[in-house]
């Protein structure tokens, strides 16, 4: 079947082929001159982080979250990108916006300071999920950074492509569980991402002080793994055993659901231990496996945009899937805006070639399987004789990485003369290159970037952070497009402000009411 389904995808013509949408969510540290994490409030000229469209922070007051709204055109997404970078560069006085996914330097828990989003109780509810992610895991892993890439095809594509496909599903219905195929075969294909996009393998020893770790010495003052792709995605970064024991399934939107439903609903005994509440104040929102949908870490997650006060669940089980979020990126520090556009055009073949490849049904033992291919090549995929396991058969990383490029091509050509452009056979080569010499893997060129400045992790951050202000610096905005920006600002501050005099119900009551919905 999986033939069959591009043999469908070839019919398709110019004029019926609309294209990707999509956005980026890019995460970034402020940090002081010295290349210490920044102990300021957020800016007040970047407006407010609850209510600013394109500026907030996600963990820490310190980490800025950039949001470009959806484009068709990945050239147009990522001018979106820089002028938001632009901006924020040009209100960060003597900060730095840090453009590694590792954290600049840090001095335990205490030096990361907890995103604040003012008294209005959804605000406080923002803050109160923080400090539960703190009580739970400690703040050092949520000051790590990354990029998150959102795609979606038009309901003009859905339409024809479920007419191809002869299914008599509501359009909906028919919309999610295509996504999910998608997902599956992401799930499978993943690690090729990690090996492609992996920017992490080095990191400031500040981040492991008193932690047991199997990295090597760089320098005095920075750790490596020896094979690694990304730190940021192996044990030191995004992991706890409390969601170990989810088994949140990705087979269809309802056992996905239902398994998130269950695990913000199911006590969880050393959370329990813990309680909501510490010296009157609020520490988490419960005391479940989940406290809400966001705290599960996944490579890829199902989303849809949810309305004010409604929760992801709800949004994903009345409206379905809206779009794919992929979570694994790194952040290309080589890049001034952290991803680049050769990137975003593979990840759109990439992605393309997951709904149209056949997609069976994910069991428990393959699903061990995929987890274990994906963290062998975080924490080793640059050990030419790597092997992970695919179809049941286990062969070396580059050869699998190889035929799923060999794989790629014929779509990518597909693609290319429906656009009448070359760009995906271009974006497949720039990738076939880090095949070719793996001296060329983003990993690789950051150790191989310090080594040559004879800095270590913190100082070349600091210095590639540097770089890339007075680059941003220099560009400068249009004056309509800082106008725009400013108008941002002024209006978040005072959308805030009238939600925060329009509250008169006592937080406790508006949790609890929240729980319950």
């Amino acid at each position: 079947m999986g033939e069959s389904r591009h043999q469908l995808f070839q019919q398709f013509t110019a004029n019926q082929w609309a294209g990707f949408r999509k956005g980026v969510e890019k995460e970034g540290l402020r940090v002081d001159r010295n290349g210490f994490i920044a102990q300021t409030p957020h800016p007040r000229s970047l407006g407010s982080t609850l209510t600013h469209p394109r500026i907030t922070t996600d963990y820490s007051e310190a980490l800025l979250e950039l949001i470009t709204p959806v484009f068709d055109t990945t050239r147009g997404m990522l001018d979106s990108l820089r002028d938001i970078h632009r901006f924020v560069q040009c209100n960060l006085e003597d900060e730095v916006f840090w453009a590694a996914s590792m954290p600049c330097e840090l001095d335990g828990d205490a030096s990361i300071p907890i995103a604040e989003y003012g008294t209005a109780n959804i605000g406080r509810l923002k803050h109160v999920y923080r400090q539960g992610l703190a009580v739970r895991y400690g703040r050092m892993m949520q000051s790590i950074a990354g990029a998150h890439y959102n795609l979606s095809l038009p309901d003009s594509f859905w339409r024809l492509w479920q007419d191809a496909l002869g299914n008599q599903q509501s359009l909906q219905d028919f919309k999610s569980d295509q996504y999910f195929w998608l997902i599956r075969n992401f799930r499978r294909r993943s690690w090729m991402l990690m090996l492609l996009f992996g920017a992490s393998p080095a990191l400031d020893a500040s981040f492991v002080a008193g932690v047991r770790h199997d990295l090597s010495r760089f320098g005095d003052d920075t750790w490596y793994g020896r094979e690694a792709t990304s730190l940021r995605m192996g044990d030191l970064g995004y992991h706890n055993n409390a969601q170990a024991s989810l088994n949140i399934c990705f087979n269809e939107l309802k056992t996905y659901t239902d398994t998130l439903f269950r695990a913000i609903h199911t006590p969880w005994p050393a959370y329990e231990e813990m309680g909501t509440r510490r010296d009157g104040e609020f520490i988490q929102i419960n005391t479940s496996v989940l406290q809400i949908e966001n705290e599960y870490y996944s490579a890829v997650r199902p989303k849809r945009t949810t309305e004010r006060g409604e929760k992801p669940i709800q949004a994903l089980e009345s409206r379905g899937v809206e779009y794919i979020e992929v979570r694994c990126l790194d952040l290309d520090p080589f890049s001034p805006v952290g991803v680049n556009e050769s990137q975003i055009d593979f990840l759109d073949l990439f992605l393309l070639d997951c709904l149209l490849s056949d997609s069976p049904r994910i069991d428990d033992d393959e699903c061990d399987r995929l987890d274990d291919n994906y963290q062998d090549v975080v924490a080793r995929g640059r050990n030419p004789d790597l092997t992970i396991c695919r179809s049941g058969e286990r062969g070396r990383v580059g050869d699998a990485a190889v035929a799923l490029m060999d794989r790629l091509a014929p779509l990518a050509e597909q693609l290319d003369s429906l656009n009448g452009d070359s760009t995906y056979r271009r974006a497949l080569d720039d990738q076939r290159a880090k095949l070719d010499d793996p001296r060329e893997l983003p990993s690789a060129k950051v150790l191989e970037a310090m080594e040559a400045s004879g800095m270590g992790h913190r100082e070349w951050g600091l210095e590639m952070s540097r770089q890339h202000q007075q680059t941003l610096r220099g560009e400068g905005l249009s004056p309509d497009v800082m106008a725009a920006f400013e108008k941002m600002t002024v209006d978040s501050l005072s959308e805030q402000d009238e939600m925060e005099q329009a509250e008169n119900q006592p937080f406790g009551e508006f949790l609890e009411q929240y729980l319950q919905s």
